[in-house]
């Protein structure tokens, strides 16, 4: 089945830096190795992503251009085209000019003073990395951006905003905001740190490669039928599919375009006869990619997008568009095509999120695998000599080898944060050559990781004592170990949220006066984003109900500001359980699929009641036999005796 092409791409330009020629010139190169190599290129070159503390002269040279386009002011969010989490290095745009480097953030430049805004992941991180002279840095929900504005926009003041990086809903707000304040917000025709970052990174062109149907247990044209027959179930014409994750499923490809995450960074529209046109770089297509691509699927360059929408809203076509997630260009050019926009959620996303057979069994023996790996790591850690100088940037570099042992393995899915001491009480810390710093005796170690295979994504965190642990530490680990116990062991019927089920995880916490300031659980894909939705459990109102092969995370945590974090997280798949005599409803619950010891040594046993032992010593037992045939001598005697009952 073979693809058919649309609007010819331009010519190939030469490529503005040398490390852009390894994601091109070989399209069979392993995107894994190109990827590293590439990062490791941009690293070594200084893009300017890592400077701190960033010099004010980029603040200045912002200022002067905003001056020539007429503007007081503007607004920089931690995105791209795409809304997404992890982004292209061109895209770092926030990172560049302020320090920050948190997956998620806002700047915002004025004449005389500026401003970044964290949530409550980053804080601690925005202290360390944001210069304080020049910028004010806020939280992001306590303090938020629409009231900074309204306080410090002068009246008749213009703040900008590129409108490719804000979604609809956003510039809503911000825009309420400049009136707020007597001005007004103004959409850039291109964006102005794009003009002064002299040293931009190209926009990436990784090839883009097939993912077999063993894997994703679906074609791409039964996909695309599924999706085509909700559109038509809501009388709509075509959606725009702005999510890379989306078109990723939707078209089974993966490919390299960020850090991390198997993305091909472009843009879709799928029309209710279920044929697609696909807005991407025409040199990122490979032979492969193109050869066994699914039917009725037109390839087309991203400047041709335009012209696309204007042509829908020509022939009077009622087009969804996900508000939250699209750019606000997409809607404004929609609604100036005179289109009968219909504002939904992306349709790809739930049926995403609901992983077939064959994904709950990659993710499986995805998570098999990695249990080996995790759990050779931590055998050797208990092997090394604490306090013998054995640094964070170490321990996470071993961690990734014996991950890239397996010949699945496509990559790390996020950067593994190893923090010890003080830096483990950093919700989202990152470790670099300057901050890194030795295991020491007496501290905990907060190791969060995860991986990237063909045949699925994981994502765990354990908490390991470096020697004997305090009382405090072992009573605040058992605590969140309690929440952790109380969410995999629920059971709920069907229609619930992770917003109903989130105070099991932190019911422990809360009677002694604690809490965590970030979410319980995160959607996970299918060697796809490590963070996806549309489902969580978080405090937040979130109204989709769990269903059966959904995969979410289990993460309550407890940070001591400068002393230590501790983090429990495994992955659990949504599963349908047998109702028991008189229920009237259907009944779910959670299957765990991370298989890897806690540290029993940080165990308060007096303070478990007898079902959560039985808990952790059955999970144990149950890692102890998964792994025990896959392991080496040395590490399956190190597991037998971390994975004994308690007692």
């Amino acid at each position: 089945m073979d693809i058919v092409r649309g609007v010819a791409a331009a010519p190939p330009e030469p490529d503005p830096a040398a490390w852009h020629e390894l994601i091109t010139k070989d399209p069979d190169t392993n995107l894994r190795d190109a990827l590293e190599a590439l990062l490791t290129e941009a690293r070594a070159t200084d893009h300017g992503l890592a400077m701190t503390p960033v010099p004010d002269v980029r603040v200045n040279e912002l200022r002067a251009e905003l001056s020539r386009q007429g503007l007081n002011g503007f607004l920089v969010p931690r995105s791209d085209e795409h809304q997404g989490e992890y982004v292209a290095a061109r895209s770092e745009r926030l990172a560049w000019l302020t320090g920050l480097t948190a997956s998620a953030g806002l700047a915002i430049v004025l004449d005389e003073t500026a401003a970044v805004f964290a949530d409550g992941r980053y804080t601690l991180q925005a202290e360390a990395e944001v210069n304080g002279k020049i910028f004010e840095r806020r939280h992001l929900t306590d303090e938020p951006p629409t009231d900074w504005i309204s306080e410090n926009l002068p009246a008749g003041g213009k703040l900008g905003y590129d409108p490719w990086l804000l979604p609809p809903g956003q510039v809503s707000r911000y825009g309420a905001a400049c009136r707020k304040a007597g001005g007004e917000l103004v959409a850039t025709e291109t964006n102005p740190i794009d003009a002064v970052w002299s040293n931009q990174p190209p926009p990436p062109l990784a090839p883009v490669r097939r993912l077999d149907n063993i894997y994703t247990g679906e074609s791409s044209a039964d996909k695309a039928r599924r999706v085509a027959e909700e559109l038509m179930k809501v009388d709509t014409d075509a959606v725009l599919l702005t999510a890379p994750d989306s078109i990723a499923w939707l078209l089974n490809v993966r490919g390299g375009d960020v850090p991390f995450t198997p993305f091909a960074l472009s843009f879709a529209v799928l029309h209710a006869d279920a044929s697609v046109d696909w807005f991407i770089d025409d040199r990122k297509i490979t032979t492969e990619a193109i050869s066994k691509g699914a039917n009725q699927i037109r390839v087309h360059t991203p400047k041709a997008l335009g012209a696309a929408l204007d042509d829908l809203g020509t022939a009077g076509k009622k087009v969804g568009l996900d508000p939250a997630a699209s750019p606000d260009w997409a809607s404004a050019r929609l609604k100036s095509a005179k289109a009968q926009v219909v504002h939904g959620a992306d349709p790809c996303q739930l049926m995403k999120a609901r992983k077939n057979p064959a994904q709950l069994d990659g993710m499986r023996a995805a998570h098999l695998r990695d249990g080996v790996a995790v759990t050779r790591f931590l055998a050797w850690l208990d092997a090394q000599d604490a306090g013998g100088g054995l640094t964070e940037m170490q321990a996470a570099d071993k961690l990734e080898s014996y991950r890239a042992e397996n010949d699945l393995f496509q990559g790390l899915s996020f950067p593994t944060i190893s923090g010890s001491g003080p830096n483990g009480a950093i919700v989202h810390y990152r470790v670099t050559e300057g901050s890194d710093r030795a295991l020491q005796q007496g501290e905990l170690f907060l190791v969060d990781s995860g991986a990237q295979y063909l045949d699925g994504t994981t994502d765990i965190t354990r908490t390991i004592a470096i020697g004997p642990p305090s009382d405090d530490m072992r009573q605040r680990f058992t605590l969140v170990l309690k929440g952790h116990i109380g969410l995999a062991t629920a059971r709920f019927p069907t229609g619930t949220t992770g917003s109903q089920l989130d105070v099991l995880a932190r019911h422990a916490l809360w009677a002694e006066g604690l809490d965590y300031d970030h979410g319980t659980g995160h959607g996970v894909g299918s060697y796809l984003s490590v963070h996806e939705g549309p489902h969580r459990i978080t405090k937040a109102p979130n109204r989709v109900a769990l269903e059966h092969g959904m995969v979410v995370s289990n993460e309550p945590g407890y940070y001591k500001t400068g002393a230590y974090g501790i983090r429990i997280e495994n992955l659990v798949a949504v599963t349908k359980l047998t109702a028991p005599a008189g229920a009237e409803r259907e009944i779910f619950g959670f299957e765990t699929l991370t298989l890897t010891p806690l540290d029993r040594r940080l165990v308060d046993v007096d303070l478990l009641s007898g079902s959560e032992i039985t808990w952790l010593d059955a999970y144990h037992t149950r890692v102890r036999d998964a792994l025990s045939p896959l392991v080496d001598d040395a590490t399956r005697a190190w597991l037998a005796a971390a994975t004994a009952p308690l007692i």
